[in-house]
């Protein structure tokens, strides 16, 4: 069991050290380059993704090309497509790292499979989804009632250190504004 994830799981729920060996067991280290994908639009998901080192954008293209950020995955942070590896269905998400970057992954098979043999697995993914759902409300809630300089702001204090990695056309994605704006809003 890698440590920084031993220590995440802590932060949710309490796994015996048996728990915490058989659990650690069927995650595998990846290494992904700078701008390589891990999950690409139209594949399926069939992976959970926690982030070891290094930073990944995940985003989507709209009908016109144009990219959307839904959010960074930096270390510490879990990654997936919830829909895809769900439903067994296309992704609609792009997952690119933004440096030299290591993960682990649990295969989705796995991940069921220990559902079922470990019961402490659900109650951990479940905790997570619901804190994961609350960071999503509250993103959409200053989406639709702060400004977009008030959002750039929250970001920079939120999450400095993912700010530092991340280009500002990826932060104005992020924002749902454009580059331009991004620019006169930095220098106000």
């Amino acid at each position: 069991m890698h440590e920084l994830l031993k220590e995440n799981i802590d932060k949710h729920v309490s796994f015996s050290a048996a728990e915490l060996e058989t659990f650690g067991q069927y995650f595998h280290q990846k290494t992904i380059q700078k701008k390589e994908f891990l999950l690409r639009q139209g594949e399926t998901c069939k992976f959970e993704g926690f982030v070891l080192d290094g930073c990944f954008r995940i985003f989507t293209f709209d009908q016109k090309g144009n990219d959307n950020t839904l959010y960074f995955a930096a270390r510490d942070w879990w990654l997936m497509d919830n829909d895809s590896f769900m439903h067994q269905n296309p992704s609609h998400l792009n997952m690119q790292a933004l440096e030299d970057s290591e993960v682990l992954l649990i295969k989705r098979t796995d991940k069921l499979m220990l559902y079922e043999t470990l019961p402490i697995v659900e109650k951990l993914f479940r905790v997570m989804s619901q804190k994961a759902l609350v960071a999503w409300q509250r993103r959409l809630i200053r989406n639709h009632c702060e400004t977009a300089k008030e959002r750039y702001q929250n970001f920079i204090d939120t999450y400095p250190s993912i700010a530092l990695k991340i280009t500002d056309k990826q932060l104005a994605s992020y924002l749902g504004i454009t580059h331009e704006f991004l620019s006169k809003i930095k220098k106000r």
